[in-house]
């Protein structure tokens, strides 16, 4: 099967109370696509955040003890530290210019997905959930519920359109044997995070026993290389082709448990 991947036009920048279905339902019409039954939507969880109302004032932030001590190691502001306190179930590593966290939604990454790039500097005070807006600065959360947030959007487009799709939520991440950031599935709605092919048989009929392949993920991976990391505007991608049913899936597939992490 041929996999086409589109990025979607005109999407604005993104405020917090947005209707993003409408905007992405406006934004495949403007790039003359018509939604089928089996595509789907990869969307970057950065704008889920703004409309979600994720974006935090750092003057409004008050470190704590041990996010002053964590920011010195880091070199870090303690501001962003004790977010990333709050956003975390447990710090694993600290090095200058970097924290990696397990965050409360059970991934390992860097500075708990706390974002600068493509925020905002000032804008109105009710983007923010706390503070006013007084131009010092600012950051994005990731969202509390990706995949409820992914789950709502594809209830929204499948109710105007009548048709059966998927949504993801991606976001950059690192990885802890490999050089450079790519990008993963954070949350997913209507689609497998993976294939387990374990009983498949290859091209010589031998049978596979531990092939798992992380659908999801390798569907963010490709959608990121179009969405682009810095001033390319193109936050939503069309995905046509995936080769793979569509069903109902949830981040924790994509989660490898404790006891199996080599890397902790």
């Amino acid at each position: 099967m041929t996999l086409t991947l589109t990025p979607l036009k005109n999407i604005p920048l993104i405020r917090h109370g947005d209707n993003l279905a409408d905007i992405l339902l406006r934004a495949l019409n403007e790039t003359s696509l018509t939604l089928e039954d089996g595509d789907i939507l990869v969307v970057t969880s950065k704008i889920v955040s703004k409309a979600e109302g994720r974006t935090v004032e750092l003057a409004a932030v008050t470190p704590s003890e041990r996010a002053l001590e964590l920011a010195r190691q880091a070199e870090k502001d303690p501001r962003v530290v004790e977010l990333m306190l709050s956003e975390s179930a447990e710090v694993l590593r600290v090095r200058v210019g970097t924290i990696i966290v397990e965050h409360r939604l059970g991934f390992v990454c860097a500075n708990a997905g706390i974002d600068h790039s493509n925020v905002d500097p000032d804008p109105s005070p009710n983007g923010y959930i706390w503070g006013g807006g007084s131009g010092e600065g600012s950051v994005l959360l990731l969202p509390l519920d990706p995949d409820a947030s992914a789950r709502v959007l594809r209830e929204k487009i499948e109710s105007a359109t009548g048709k059966k799709i998927g949504v993801m939520l991606v976001d950059s991440h690192g990885r802890a044997w490999r050089v450079g950031t790519v990008g993963v599935c954070i949350g997913l709605s209507g689609i497998p995070g993976i294939v387990d092919e374990r009983g498949w048989k290859d091209l010589f009929g031998r049978e596979l026993r531990i092939t798992i392949v992380g659908a999801a993920d390798e569907l963010a991976a490709a959608a990121s290389l179009v969405m682009g990391q810095a001033a390319e505007k193109t936050p939503v991608v069309h995905a046509r082709g995936f080769p793979y049913p569509l069903r109902e899936g949830s981040l924790k597939e994509l989660l490898r448990p404790k006891e199996q992490d080599l890397f902790r």
